[in-house]
């Protein structure tokens, strides 16, 4: 029933995704959300920690594509100094924001993965296109107006998966 929610993979923190473990599982490129997955959604810019991940993937050779649902000035203005591409008002989670990102990057969906903290947008998304999916726990305890609205569903829909064992998460 809730399958189309459920991600492939969850991890606690987005520093938790290494680039040998998806080199390994032949990842070339990776579709990430923005707020609260790679920073607070009221953090204007990245972290020196982020900074440093996305250097070590890029390193790796794995090209990184922001896909957010927020406005152009939001995106930009954090994507741009660190030189990442970036689709705004992506509409997630409709399916063209996800192809757009990867006739950028020039790979296939079998060589991307989603990475986001809402099951609402970035997995269902992410799912619904036929992509590997990695769930990771939100960044603050707060959110954006309306990704409030989206949590409470997502709170039933991950107290169903954790009551038959599908999916440990934390609150």
């Amino acid at each position: 029933m809730f399958e189309i929610f459920l991600p492939n993979e969850h991890v606690k923190s987005i520093f938790d995704i290494s680039p040998q473990h998806l080199k390994e599982r032949g990842i070339k490129g990776i579709i990430t959300d923005l707020d609260n997955t790679l920073v607070e959604w009221d953090r204007p810019n990245a972290t020196p920690k982020l900074i440093s991940w996305f250097d070590d993937m890029k390193k790796h050779n794995i090209l990184i594509t922001i896909v957010s649902n927020n406005n152009q000035t939001r995106v930009k203005a954090f994507a741009d100094p660190l030189q990442i591409p970036f689709i705004y008002q992506a509409k997630k989670p409709m399916a063209g924001a996800f192809k757009k990102a990867l006739s950028q990057m020039g790979i296939k969906k079998e060589e991307a993965v989603v990475i986001g903290d809402q099951l609402m947008t970035d997995v269902l998304g992410g799912n619904r296109s036929g992509f590997h999916t990695i769930l990771v726990v939100p960044v603050a305890q707060t959110d954006g107006f309306m990704t409030k609205f989206n949590r409470f569903a997502e709170r039933r829909i991950l107290n169903w998966f954790r009551k038959r064992g599908m999916l440990q998460w934390e609150d």
